[in-house]
């Protein structure tokens, strides 16, 4: 089969999927973090629930988070990503819109547990299927653009969510977006194919030009019949891949979950305006998400370009500490922070298939996605406790040590970089 030049392949694989997933994961990311806007909003008084506590109900999610992660994984790379995700769309949706419904602080802790539960297996899922759907030297770019989603939901979700509040009242918050949750059916079914060749809007050429471009890819990855899920859990490198995950999760979920509360404290403004100024660190951050994917796949250095984003964070977030006194500049750096914030995931999700055979995959990113979201909640809780036991910056500098740790564990994996594709 003659190679068919990159650019005159239609791009229907762009225009299809990676939409349809960025959709679903910011409605998704939405219900699973306006917990932190509806705290800052008066939740924690009207239920009662000290600092530590709603640190706990932010963070409880996480453990819900970890059930589904391999089954869900497994289930989308031997049966239907699709249909799998479109079950998950129902049983969260319905749990976000309940949460307006809670009385006390056990039933929040409770719901937000089954929220966790059921949005766990979605990640893997759609990792799983932009592996069906973009070869190797597309793969950093199409999770990048992916990822995008958690900066859109996080631009749309301050606002919106602060605008509810502020309207109605933050019961009234998570009703609406739980319905709005469940609408995404009507997006997701007709977008999605698990496959190319089961994909009746794709142009033939596109489906020949990814026919061609997967074998060429199988021809370079590791395939090993004997290989399982159980075999690969003795290997050193998927725990350093799954402590490097949790390290940053701890990061990243203890600043974007506290976010609201840090900027309500240091700007002293309405709820409005904190969905305003909670916004703006999101959008930098697509833009850092875009530009470290593109130099990662020109580069195909994936260890550096996972690297250099944990570096930059853990940089501005410390610089946010120490101008603390200086309002403006203390915003300025978290708003600098969202640069970096999800830069790393793209290439850092391109290194599983480097490390470990195809046909576990499924398993192996299950299994960092589930225990490495441990740190999404220890990062919230640990910054929740130590704000009231020592203090607000004891709680932030927890989290740049956790990002320094990421970063150690990160240059002792293997040094993988391979020639770009052109």
């Amino acid at each position: 089969m003659n190679n068919i030049e990159d650019k005159t392949i239609p791009k229907g694989r762009w225009k299809h999927i990676i939409p349809a997933t960025i959709l679903v994961y910011i409605v998704a990311y939405m219900d699973r973090t306006n917990i932190a806007i509806g705290i800052a909003g008066g939740m924690n008084k009207d239920l009662g629930m000290t600092a530590s506590f709603a640190g706990l109900v932010a963070g409880i999610f996480f453990i819900g988070y970890i059930f589904l992660q391999i089954p869900g994984g497994q289930i989308a790379e031997r049966y239907s990503a699709k249909k799998f995700i479109a079950w998950t769309i129902v049983v969260w949706g319905g749990f976000a819109a309940i949460t307006g419904f809670v009385r006390d602080p056990i039933q929040l802790l409770i719901i937000r547990f089954i929220l966790g539960v059921a949005e766990g297996g979605v990640y893997p899922a759609i990792l799983a299927l932009i592996g069906h759907w973009f070869p190797n030297h597309e793969r950093a770019r199409a999770i990048a653009f992916f990822q995008m989603n958690l900066a859109a939901a996080s631009i749309i979700t301050g606002p919106l969510s602060g605008w509810l509040i502020e309207a109605w009242g933050w019961r009234e918050m998570f009703i609406i977006e739980g319905i709005i949750s469940l609408a995404l059916l009507f997006v997701w079914m007709p977008l999605v194919s698990d496959y190319p060749h089961q994909a009746k809007w794709l142009d033939q050429r596109e489906l020949n030009w990814l026919n061609q471009k997967f074998e060429e890819d199988k021809a370079l990855i590791k395939l090993d019949d004997k290989a399982s899920v159980k075999t690969v859990l003795s290997s050193i490198n998927l725990w350093k891949l799954v402590a490097i995950y949790f390290f940053f999760q701890i990061g990243f979920y203890g600043f974007a979950l506290w976010m609201p509360m840090l900027i309500k404290q240091l700007t002293g403004s309405g709820m409005s305006i904190v969905g305003l100024l909670t916004a703006a660190p999101y959008i930098l951050c697509i833009f850092g998400q875009y530009y470290i994917a593109k130099l990662c796949d020109q580069t195909m250095n994936r260890r550096l370009y996972t690297a250099i984003p944990m570096i930059g964070f853990a940089i501005c977030l410390t610089l946010s500490i120490l101008l603390e006194n200086n309002t403006w500049l203390a915003y300025g750096m978290m708003v600098l922070c969202g640069f970096f914030l999800q830069a790393y995931a793209g290439p850092f999700w391109t290194l599983p298939p480097l490390l470990f055979p195809s046909n576990v995959l499924g398993g192996v990113r299950g299994t960092i996605n589930a225990l490495g979201n441990l740190g999404g909640f220890i990062g919230p809780y640990l910054v929740g406790l130590l704000t009231v036991t020592v203090s607000k910056n004891a709680g932030l500098y927890t989290l740049v040590g956790a990002l320094i740790i990421a970063i150690i564990l990160l240059f002792t994996l293997p040094a993988i970089t391979a020639k770009p594709t052109k």
